[in-house]
């Protein structure tokens, strides 16, 4: 859970930016790229090169990147624990969305009083359960339809020292109607059904007409996207309100994943061939 949490989500940020182009075409093709590179795709960004090279030595400094010299060029690799923090996102985002989620009307429950005093622990604990899809029906009160959440739920109210003082069951309110009720409570689901929708607007139409614009494409396309594992509880579709906006969108970014990604990959290539025939 903590690998995405690590991950920037402000559009236009720099480093944001840059970990998605890590993410999205340094990850599978070899984890190494030319400084030229990443300054070029920050280029096509819209960065300019002194943020790209400060972002660069940000994520350096977070030990997801290590550089090699190569006479007077460098060339950029990621580590162990970069590989390991952008596989996991970049599985979690390409997942998502990808299909129904089953439900048998069984709800998982988490009662966690903290005292008013510990607002900083009380906090601490909402993100890690709202990053883990479970709504909020009071302060102390969490839940969630996906009931084998339970042991990572666990896990969490062990590792913020609030397992002991916390009750976790599971139950069922023998009525759609009560069901409903508890996801209007719980979550809000008309503010992202409509960031869903400007999602969708943002990048449907779009029609880039050459590699360059396809690699500012995808990476923006899945730059926006990426939040949405974090953010959506990913309900059952029997919860869920009729068309919702959410398939619709998941459907907007796979089809447009799959069209624009060979010539993002192609520009990408390009700028990598490039550097290799100077460092030859």
């Amino acid at each position: 859970m903590a690998v995405i949490e690590e991950l920037p989500a402000a559009r236009g940020g720099a480093k944001a930016l840059l970990l998605t182009v890590l993410g999205e075409f340094v990850l599978p093709s070899g984890s190494e790229a030319w400084t030229s590179t990443l300054v070029a795709a920050a280029d096509a960004l819209g960065i300019g090169e002194k943020n790209a090279r400060q972002a660069i030595a940000r994520i350096a400094d977070d030990g997801l990147i290590e550089s090699g010299r190569h006479g007077r060029l460098v060339r950029w690799s990621l580590t162990p624990a970069g590989r390991e923090l952008l596989d996991a996102g970049t599985k979690r985002i390409y997942q998502f969305g990808t299909g129904e989620v089953a439900w048998e009307g069984e709800w998982l429950l988490a009662h966690c009083p903290i005292a008013e005093s510990q607002r900083a622990l009380r906090q601490r604990l909402r993100t890690r359960l709202a990053f883990d899809g479970f709504g909020e029906l009071s302060p102390s009160l969490a839940i969630s339809p996906h009931v084998s959440r339970e042991p990572d739920l666990r896990a969490t109210l062990s590792d913020l020292g609030v397992l002991a003082d916390s009750v976790v069951l599971r139950s069922r309110t023998g009525s759609t109607t009560a069901d409903a009720d508890l996801v209007e409570r719980a979550w809000q689901l008309n503010d992202l059904a409509d960031e869903y929708v400007a999602f969708s607007r943002s990048h449907d139409d779009r029609d880039p007409d050459d590699e360059h614009a396809a690699f500012r494409a995808v990476v923006e396309l899945v730059h926006d996207w990426r939040r949405f594992p974090s953010v959506d509880p990913e309900l059952p579709t029997e919860l869920l309100p009729d068309r919702w906006a959410g398939a619709s969108a998941a459907t907007v970014f796979h089809e447009r994943h799959a069209s624009w990604s060979p010539a993002a990959r192609e520009w990408f290539a390009a700028q990598e061939s490039q550097q290799e025939v100077a460092a030859s």
